[in-house]
């Protein structure tokens, strides 16, 4: 199985994959497993020269290598990590890695808006047990900062708690799909609410 969480700081790898069909490339490739830039154009409503064009952006910075078999257009391609994590753009690294920073997250949570937006609209056509399966949840709390770490660390062990389904398809239970979660535990900012 692929390492987990490639860590990114340098503003150059998070600038080449600030990008949507750069990110659609690794997530294709990361839930798919290898393809070819056709099969990528295919599935991306995309032209096959601009999938290799961005799938050799990639190859520069180590998001994708080239997988076994085929040649030529018929060459695959393949993550050979899975997923990233990056400083947010509050970190106190370089004035141009907050930036970058910035730019990535503004990609990812984009990307997974829009899927979220999808899935709602789907909603009324799923069967039964899916429609009562999803589920929205949004919160505020009164946290330390101590706290709001403890909280995130274990969001995060929750969320990987099943990342090796991703890349081996025989620990997939019958009836499984694709589900996304996404979340953030940030300081938020209400108008005329200050620290306690």
């Amino acid at each position: 199985m692929p390492d987990p969480h490639r860590r990114l700081s340098d503003p150059r790898e998070l600038n080449a994959l600030a990008h949507p069909v750069r990110m659609a490339i690794i997530e294709l490739l990361s839930v798919s497993g290898p393809l070819t830039a056709t099969e990528l154009a295919d599935r991306l409503d995309e032209t096959p020269a601009n999938c290799s064009w961005h799938l050799r952006k990639l190859a520069q910075h180590g998001f994708v290598e080239e997988a076994e078999g085929g040649k030529g257009r018929q060459r695959p391609w393949q993550v050979p990590g899975l997923g990233f994590r990056w400083d947010d753009e509050h970190s106190s690294g370089s004035v141009d890695e907050r930036r970058a920073a910035q730019a990535l997250s503004e990609v990812a949570m984009g990307r997974a808006l829009e899927r979220l937006h999808e899935a709602q609209q789907r909603v009324p056509d799923e069967p039964e047990e899916w429609r009562a399966a999803h589920s929205n949840t949004e919160m505020v709390a009164w946290l330390t900062a101590a706290e709001l770490k403890e909280m995130n660390q274990a969001i995060s062990a929750v969320l990987d708690r099943h990342v090796e389904r991703l890349t081996d398809p025989s620990k997939r239970p019958a009836g499984s799909r694709l589900c996304e979660f996404v979340a953030w535990g940030v300081p938020t900012y209400f108008p005329g609410v200050e620290p306690a």
